[in-house]
């Protein structure tokens, strides 16, 4: 895909997660790495825009060390948008994964919860080969930090989704509907454990 069609599958995707409860308020961001003429770069939602609404054109793309490149000029002949203050996540993880070409962060409600309790969720078949039966938990680092960035890249060294404490979920994945749908899934097999928990419970 080239980089209009990236920026507008990145912004279906996000009034897609949106809709479904994954990225409440202005959480949450997403990405896609691609080349263009031979040089990588990143399509990433901007800082402080609700995903709900978020447009192809707001979408920004950055090097791989998180500059601003391509710039565009709305109506009024400015591009104000900076990219998600999580941008040094994302490309973290790619820098660490030559087959991941895309990530998403969200902040889905019941596997958010399991994040801030620590306890893990069970991964459940439809994941895919389950190599680990349970989604990782990533030590806590504030939001937007090269800390954060590390431990999420060494989290993900060998997974495609990962819980960060005290936080939310990271999935990537080798396109955005692979990584996206993980995200959905991760928060319906937080749900079912939930449940399960409440029915053992009496």
């Amino acid at each position: 895909m080239n980089k209009k069609e990236i920026s507008e599958s990145i912004a279906a995707v996000s009034n897609y997660l949106y809709e479904k409860g994954l990225v409440p308020g202005k959480s949450g961001n997403i990405s896609c790495k691609f080349s263009e003429n031979g040089v990588k770069k990143v399509a990433i939602t901007p800082s402080g825009v609700s995903l709900k609404s978020v447009t192809p054109e707001e979408i920004v793309i950055v090097d791989m060390d998180g500059n601003k490149i391509d710039e565009v000029m709305n109506q009024n002949n400015k591009r104000d948008k900076k990219p998600s203050s999580e941008v040094f996540m994302h490309l973290k993880v790619y820098k660490n994964r030559n087959d991941v070409k895309s990530v998403v962060h969200t902040h889905s409600p019941i596997a958010t919860g399991f994040a801030f309790a620590g306890v893990e969720i069970k991964r459940l078949e439809g994941f895919g080969p389950i190599e680990n039966t349970v989604i990782p938990l990533v030590d806590y680092a504030a939001p937007g930090t090269m800390d954060l960035a590390e431990n999420v890249a060494k989290g993900m060294e060998k997974e495609d989704i990962v819980s960060l404490k005290n936080h939310g979920i990271v999935a990537c994945g080798e396109n955005l509907d692979e990584a996206a749908l993980l995200t959905e899934f991760v928060e319906e097999s937080a749900k079912i454990q939930f449940v399960t928990s409440l029915i053992s419970a009496n």
